[in-house]
């Protein structure tokens, strides 16, 4: 997986002595599956008697590196401490990585049991009776993260609606495949835009089914953070809704197992700002096209070469799917339903 890996065990013992002291081994060291820029291992650290389960969390190459805008892996673990301190479920982090270390970009943390295999959370009886709570959980995190405060933290921009949108347009205008339904979503966007806010929110950027580690009890912990920024709250509300992260349960528009009432209803009980349900729409289409964008960037780095994995493909391919959900979406009055 990583031209690393024969140094793996040696390096991370090296770099855990700083925050566990003295450690005898790394043991069960095992790539899991992976996101599209990052890469996830999970590990022991041993001392005697001890034991700590860990994961590694680091860049996959140079993509991340890559990208022309976004926090660093060093910036996503200074967030995740941040949420902590507003007691949003997420893992301690012990280390960020430093180049002396030889791992690249990355920091390690607790390892959390748990589920995040969608398909899982949304058909097995075990997290039956969590489904139907679940919307309001992540109602009720999500308003705790729009008060997370951070500075200082690299390439943490702060986004208007309008700056969101332009952002966008201009990756779509860069990747160089115009189709008729992503030209019609921008008309209709840049057409209802909504009106600045006085104060932005951290916004996670990625909080949506997948990245929600569950228990049979309750949300765990909030995982990927490398799309955080400040902006309108509403942005996390609307994204959380998008078909795509309904995985095939198309009348539960919150993860495919939950509704908007009970998020909203959660979100403000918990702090979070009066919801504007056509507000939170705009940017359930926004963030539809801009999925629908980064599919077609995937199928572009595939085709290229610069990522030639099955997933990349695969991934890519699902820019079709995009366009029918924002034809859907741009129905008028469509998205009262589903």
């Amino acid at each position: 997986m990583n031209t690393l890996q024969p140094n793996l065990e040696q390096s991370l013992l090296n770099a855990l002595k700083s925050c566990f002291g003295k450690l005898d081994a790394i043991e069960n060291l095992r790539p899991l599956s992976g996101g599209a820029v990052q890469e996830t291992w999970a590990f022991e650290a041993v001392a005697q008697e001890q034991r700590w389960p860990l994961i590694l969390r680091r860049a996959r190459g140079t993509l991340r590196a890559d990208r022309a805008y976004g926090i660093s892996l060093e910036g996503e673990a200074a967030l995740i401490r941040a949420a902590s301190g507003e007691s949003v479920p997420v893992p301690h982090v012990h280390y960020v990585l430093k180049p002396s270390d030889q791992l690249g970009d990355g920091f390690i943390m607790d390892l959390i049991e748990g589920e995040t295999i969608p398909r899982r959370i949304l058909r097995d009886a075990s997290y039956a009776v969590l489904r139907q709570r679940l919307a309001a959980e992540c109602g009720s995190i999500l308003a705790a993260i729009h008060r997370v405060r951070v500075d200082g933290v690299s390439g943490l921009e702060a986004r208007q609606p309008r700056e969101t949108i332009e952002r966008i347009y201009q990756d779509y205008l860069e990747l160089d495949a115009p189709g008729p339904v992503f030209e019609l979503t921008f008309r209709w966007l840049f057409d209802h835009m909504p009106e600045d806010i006085g104060e932005l929110s951290l916004i996670h950027g990625d909080f949506r089914n997948g990245n929600l580690l569950v228990g049979p009890d309750h949300l765990r912990s909030v995982l990927d953070w490398e799309g955080a920024h400040y902006g309108d709250p509403h942005e996390d509300l609307g994204y959380l809704c998008m078909t795509s992260w309904r995985f095939g349960a198309i009348d539960k528009p919150v993860g495919g197992f939950g509704s908007r009432e009970d998020l909203y209803a959660a979100y403000e009980q918990a702090g979070g700002v009066k919801v504007d349900p056509a507000r939170a729409h705009f940017w359930e289409v926004a963030y539809t096209l801009n999925w629908g964008i980064q599919c077609a960037q995937m199928a572009d780095q595939f085709l290229r070469g610069a990522d030639p994995s099955v997933e990349r493909g695969m991934i890519g391919r699902r820019r079709s799917e995009t366009e029918l959900d924002l034809l859907r979406l741009l129905n008028p009055g469509g998205f009262n339903a589903g």
